[in-house]
């Protein structure tokens, strides 16, 4: 597919309902999960699993799933003729457009897996790994055309969790990863592409950092395991609802953004890093700005006023709804 034929298929995911024909390899829980939204959206879904028992186990979880995908306005029937089931995976890949897999996480079988997908699969497939730490470069290893493979990995779970993380391989060609991301916005995700391979991608490395952090204070007797989730969604977590780390700072800097929070808090917190005996990001005067760059580029158009209303008014929304639902009871 030229460059330009990949725009207009982009173009075209965005403005009009596309039926295509997705693949799901493996059928576990992030297997079901995808499937369910891919159903949602009107796509035919066949889902290849060597397990005798696939097709009954993802119809349960697919009836558990409905009626939340229902609160989202999206409906799916576990019985629909579009959902197939295909023990072969030279079949269950032959007519697809895109191959979601979801395999186990080990490099051996997800280079085996691909080797064997292409060779059966169309010519213009587009072919994703749910991986959620493996590399497409070190997926792709032994395939002879690994610039249409590149990593789509989701937060768990897929149905509900809006976040992929697209990560292109070495070899992994820019229309492959333009044709990702649209494929993925018009599932109503929010597509993030990543510059550079690193294994754990972006969400899973910041989550490796809190949950090691959150095991030594434990471990240390500091708090307990329970109260720590207190601590931790009474504030980081209601905090980084309706803002990232980068934004949450530049609005702690008050009428300063970014700047004002640097001067402050850079030194304490290489102290911090330092007494934690983390491996410290000396906050040099370049890093400093480099920082300071990449929040005026995502943030310069606002002003600190208006970011800070909309995350207070965001902020406000998502307490109220965690005390309705708290409120209904489990």
């Amino acid at each position: 597919m030229l460059p330009e034929q990949a725009t207009r298929w982009e173009v075209k995911l965005k403005m009009e309902q596309v039926i295509l024909d997705v693949t799901v390899i493996g059928g576990g829980l992030i297997g079901a999960s995808w499937a369910a939204l891919f159903l949602a959206h009107g796509h035919r879904v066949c889902v290849h699993d060597v397990a005798p028992d696939v097709a009954s186990r993802v119809r349960v979880e697919l009836h558990r799933i409905r009626p939340h995908l229902a609160q989202m306005g999206l409906t799916i029937d576990p019985d629909v003729s579009s959902l197939t089931f295909d023990p072969d995976l030279s079949r269950a890949v032959r007519d697809a457009d895109v191959i979601q897999e979801c395999g186990p996480e080990r490099l051996a079988f997800k280079q085996a897996l691909w080797a064997k997908v292409e060779a059966h699969c169309k010519a213009h497939a587009l072919l994703l790994s749910s991986s959620s730490g493996i590399t497409a470069s070190m997926q792709a290893r032994k395939m002879k055309t690994p610039q249409r493979m590149l990593v789509g990995h989701p937060f768990n779970p897929p149905h509900l969790i809006p976040l992929v993380e697209v990560v292109p391989g070495r070899h992994t060609a820019q229309e492959a990863v333009a044709r990702a991301r649209a494929f993925y916005q018009a599932l109503g995700k929010q597509a993030v592409v990543l510059n550079k391979e690193i294994p754990g991608f972006v969400a899973n490395r910041i989550q490796a950092a809190v949950i090691r952090e959150s095991v030594s204070l434990v471990r240390q007797g500091v708090v307990s395991a329970q109260d720590l989730d207190v601590a931790v969604q009474a504030s980081l977590g209601l905090r980084w609802a309706t803002g990232g780390p980068f934004l949450s700072a530049h609005l702690g800097g008050g009428s300063g953004g970014i700047k004002a929070f640097l001067k402050q808090f850079a030194g304490g917190l290489q102290l911090l890093w330092l007494h934690m005996r983390l491996r410290p990001v000396l906050m040099t005067g370049r890093t400093q700005e480099a920082v300071v760059d990449g929040v005026e580029a995502g943030y310069g158009t606002r002003t600190i006023n208006e970011l800070a209303t909309r995350r207070d008014r965001q902020q406000i929304a998502v307490m109220q709804a965690l005390r309705q639902a708290s409120a209904q009871g489990d």
